[in-house]
């Protein structure tokens, strides 16, 4: 792999494309895409946005299935809510079976709190990235997702810990919840990271024994989600298959946004690709207010050089259009790779 991250950025397998809203980082992660496609590989382009602006980008519905956008290229849109509603849903159904009849109405009542709980669409929606990551890279050469790694991955990292700790607390309630203590402290284990294995992490070993049936579910459930998302973390953390791409533009909040992102993924040892700096001025561009506005954007270009210096940046021009439906996008990927990407 070479040491400029965003040289030969589609031979990786997963791709995260972030930065502030408004930069065009869906224009850049869709771009991406047509340019994986065009080199061979079949990639899927997955977007976490509600606003569903991956088919705003290519100009055709798409929505919560897979969709062929072009040769080797495919699109899926996951609605975080829908994926909430879903998801919240089948653990009610799921924990209604696992307790007691007197139990059921608990069970609901702390279900509907945690619907409308922070982070409930990051844990539904983090859950199913979880899932395409490890059951879809054998399908696909490149998958990208058109995400904010701020939000949405760093909640990835320490979802685990977290879903545990709500997970004892609804047990609380329960008869057994002395006797599922053991299992929980495992699963959050106290003064070290959430991506150190335990002993539930280990397929070889049987962390149900002497436990009746119903408590052997709940644990169950509750381990095999651990797994899930300590697989998950490792190819995250796989520099070799795994790299962000930040998106920004010369401008003094995408700067700092930026700034704290990389300084954020840089603590969970996140390989970062490099930054993309879109939309700047093409040196075409004449007239008095252009020529003051370029003097403004050259005292920013030369603030991310200096605060994000250490990474490998590339820029792409201002367009004199928006960027929808699959021609623009092939000319923004030939700039990519003009850019040496």
């Amino acid at each position: 792999m070479s040491t400029d991250g965003l040289q030969g950025l589609t031979e990786r397998r997963v791709l995260f494309v972030g930065g502030k809203g408004g930069v065009g980082k869906t224009t850049v992660a869709s771009a991406l895409g047509v340019l994986a496609a065009q080199r061979g590989k079949n990639c899927l382009l997955v977007s976490t946005d509600p606003a569903h602006s991956l088919g705003d980008a290519f100009d055709r519905h798409i929505g919560d299935h897979i969709t062929a956008l072009a040769p080797g290229l495919w699109g899926l849109e996951i609605d975080p809510d829908a994926e909430a509603k879903r998801h919240i849903d089948a653990v009610t159904a799921q924990m209604k079976q696992f307790a007691a009849p007197e139990m059921h109405k608990e069970v609901e009542r702390q279900m509907r709190m945690a619907r409308l709980s922070p982070g409930a669409s990051e844990a539904a929606l983090l859950e199913r990235m979880a899932h395409l990551l490890l059951n879809e890279q054998n399908r696909y050469d490149l998958i990208i997702f058109d995400t904010a790694p701020t939000g949405h991955t760093l909640r990835l990292l320490t979802l685990p810990e977290a879903m545990a700790a709500w997970t004892e607390g609804l047990l609380a309630h329960s008869r057994r919840a002395e006797e599922l203590g053991q299992v929980l402290r495992h699963l959050t284990p106290k003064g070290s990271r959430a991506d150190l294995p335990t002993p539930f992490d280990d397929p070889e070993q049987d962390p149900f024994k002497g436990m009746d049936r119903r408590t052997r579910k709940v644990a169950e459930t509750l381990i095999n989600r651990r797994r899930l998302f300590h697989r998950a973390r490792r190819l995250l953390t796989n520099a070799d298959t795994t790299g962000f791409v930040f998106v920004l533009t010369p401008e003094r909040l995408p700067i700092l946004e930026t700034t704290r992102a990389v300084e954020a993924l840089g603590q969970f040892d996140i390989p970062i690709c490099g930054a993309i700096i879109n939309r700047v001025l093409p040196d075409t561009a004449d007239g008095e207010f252009l020529r003051r506005r370029r003097e403004q954007e050259q005292v920013y270009l030369e603030r991310i050089h200096q605060e994000l210096g250490s990474l490998p940046l590339r820029q792409l021009p201002l367009l004199p259009g928006d960027v929808q439906g699959l021609d623009a996008l092939t000319e923004v990927a030939a700039q990519l790779e003009q850019a040496g990407i």
